[in-house]
């Protein structure tokens, strides 16, 4: 009796799952499935697109802000900074690639402070 009935329950648990496999298969291409990608389209557009503008724009007041009531420190010529054992292979080899003269110092001090 009990086997029965766990065969009973088996082959009913099979026969679902693969009805729900065909269903699956068949509604991701029914023709009302558009709907969804009109959906998320509008979702980027009037979501996330603003949202992220949105943090750019809480970023950049924030640097801003930042910008204003900080200061360079002063120039230490320390012995094991700014070692040049060799010149960068661009420019006149002692800027790096992405030197910013107010904020980056060479061997000698801050660009225009002699």
């Amino acid at each position: 009796m009990a086997s029965n009935l766990v065969n009973v329950v088996r082959r009913q648990f099979s026969t679902t799952l693969r009805r729900k496999a065909d269903t699956s298969y068949t509604a991701a291409t029914a023709p009302d499935s558009h709907g969804s990608t009109r959906t998320y389209k509008l979702m980027t557009f009037f979501v996330a697109l603003p949202g992220v503008a949105f943090c750019m724009f809480n970023a950049y007041k924030g640097e801003m802000e930042h910008k204003a009531h900080s200061h360079r420190p002063e120039f230490v010529a320390y012995s094991h900074l700014r070692i040049r054992n060799k010149p960068f292979f661009w420019g006149e080899g002692n800027r790096s690639l992405f030197h910013n003269s107010e904020t980056n110092a060479l061997p000698e001090g801050y660009e225009g402070d002699e």
